[in-house]
């Protein structure tokens, strides 16, 4: 059974950086696609990074730049590093996880697999 555990969250400054972890179990990793999406409180979901089975990645314009998507498949971990954070960053964070065949351009938002997420607040 997959399962996937984020890690890492909390509180930080503007400007400031976090890095959270997803700890993936129960799952050929390098078969999957990995992602992040985030949620804030009264908005819309909004996938945020992707990495393929490649490595290969791709960001959302509003993180691209500031955020790295990045797996280790030794230790069947994805981390996001996040720098030069911003209020409107603020938001839970979902670790996702798909290997269907589209994987690689589908949204993390469609990824059939999800974590329970991780709270990032940014403070002003």
């Amino acid at each position: 059974q997959v399962r996937l555990v984020e890690s890492g969250g909390g509180s930080v400054q503007a400007g400031g950086s976090l890095r959270v972890s997803c700890a993936a179990t129960g799952m050929t990793y390098s078969s999957y696609c990995m992602g992040w999406f985030r949620q804030a409180p009264g908005k819309e979901r909004e996938g945020v990074a992707q990495i393929g089975t490649d490595g290969s990645t791709m960001y959302a314009d509003s993180v691209k730049g500031r955020f790295t998507i990045s797996r280790d498949s030794d230790k069947n971990t994805l981390y996001l590093q996040m720098n030069s954070l911003k209020p409107e960053d603020t938001a839970m964070y979902y670790c996702a996880a798909d290997r269907r065949y589209d994987c690689e351009t589908n949204s993390p938002l469609r990824y059939n697999y999800r974590g329970q997420g991780t709270q990032v607040t940014v403070s002003s």
